[in-house]
């Protein structure tokens, strides 16, 4: 993956030892004790049922939450000058569970800093320092959750995809979408501004057919349109040096020789140019039979994009409302630390993650964007996917 456009990193610091006299952080309660207490802050003043039920607050298993917890309990516990105890109204000290479920609260919830802080006698800036300590954990220590796939992991999404669509060597789906922005008086903010007239940031994702992200890019202003933001990112960099997507699958033939080869490539809709490695959907009216064929299955295989957009939104309310401010440091952080909790549900089999009722419009109210920039090869390379898959019938799967 890319790395973030404008993202900022604090400054590790050498260890130190913790001077006399000054004691080590509590240790954290067990997972039970921990639960029952965390639930009756949450509940105090607004008690309901919801409260008292874990999967319905954080909308994650217990499982992956204690996964969680492991994986980051090292940034969470150092004994370390520079440790801090985050406390309770009531002077409690935060244990690892209270705190990243503080953070996952305000990620989940898309609550203000102040509601969340309220809900806990805290003042906000500790919630907001809790919410970066654990973003920040995350980008180190789940980094391996949103990686290219090896050749053995590639091997099984191009499988997934064929058996999906009947599309031959389909690497992957791509898209954008906006997180909106508050209005800002700050100099230059009008470049934040979209064809919609709204405060935004764009996201470009590339998933696979579990709806895993593969591939991010975030950080670029809403004004700007999909294939302006794929021609600045690593990933087209990478793909048009021939170090990505470089694979080749021989198709069926029609009994006399060899079939034709076709190259690794992702598919995304009529807003990115036609390339070798990036196969669009034919554009204009009266297509053939076969042209129709394709673009059928192309816009079926191209729903687990839209899918994984849309849940994201959804299981993140933190990204859903226009809460932040034009900010190109943290609110790509913020977003890529969403996907990357959203990819460890998926490797860990979460089932609280298909509970999320979300369908595939991510974008609502944005106009479908064109490029009339079409490759020669790619449009030979298309033509003969088109005709391998017309071969097929005209069915999709149930």
């Amino acid at each position: 993956m890319a790395p973030l456009r404008g993202a900022k990193r604090r400054k590790r610091h050498p260890e130190k030892a913790l001077p006399a006299g000054v004691t080590a952080p509590m240790p954290p309660p067990d997972a039970a004790d921990w639960w029952d207490s965390f639930s009756r802050r949450l509940a105090a003043g607004h008690y309901s049922k919801e409260s008292q039920n874990f999967e319905s607050v954080f909308r994650m298993s217990r499982k992956t939450f204690d996964y969680i917890c492991a994986l980051i309990s090292g940034d969470f516990s150092r004994k370390t000058q520079g440790f801090r105890n985050f406390r309770f109204g009531d002077k409690m000290i935060l244990g690892l569970e209270d705190q990243v479920a503080v953070a996952l609260l305000r990620l989940t919830t898309g609550e203000s800093l102040l509601s969340i802080g309220n809900r806990f006698g805290m003042n906000h800036s500790a919630i907001s320092n809790i919410t970066w300590k654990f973003i920040e954990s995350l980008e180190d220590r789940a980094i391996s959750h949103l990686k290219w796939p090896d050749p053995e992991e590639m091997a099984t999404i191009k499988a997934k995809f064929e058996k999906l669509q009947g599309l031959p060597n389909c690497c992957g789906a791509i898209d954008t979408t906006h997180i909106l922005m508050c209005s800002s008086a700050q100099p230059n903010s009008n470049v934040w501004l979209d064809g919609e007239n709204r405060n935004s940031m764009v996201l470009q994702a590339i998933v696979d057919p579990d709806m895993r992200f593969r591939d991010i890019v975030s950080g670029w202003p809403g004004s700007l349109d999909d294939s302006c933001i794929l021609h600045t990112s690593g990933f087209y960099k990478v793909c048009e040096k021939g170090a990505r997507l470089e694979g080749q699958m021989e198709l069926p033939g029609d009994g006399e020789g060899a079939g034709p080869v076709v190259r690794e490539y992702i598919i995304g809709d009529t807003s990115y140019p036609l390339l070798p490695w990036l196969m669009t959907p034919y554009q204009g009216h009266d297509l053939s039979p076969a042209k129709a064929e394709f673009n059928r299955r192309h816009t079926a295989a191209r729903m687990v994009v839209h899918g994984a957009m849309a849940r994201l939104k959804e299981r993140w309310q933190v990204l859903k409302g226009e809460l932040w401010r034009p900010d190109k440091h943290r609110l790509p952080r913020i977003i890529y630390a969403c996907c990357l909790l959203t990819n460890i549900m998926i490797d860990r089999e979460d089932s609280e993650r298909n509970r999320t009722s979300a369908g595939h419009n991510h974008d609502d109210g944005y106009m479908q964007q064109f490029s009339d920039v079409a490759d020669e090869g790619a449009v030979a390379q298309r033509d003969m996917i088109c005709q391998h898959v017309s071969r097929l019938g005209s069915k999709l799967p149930e």
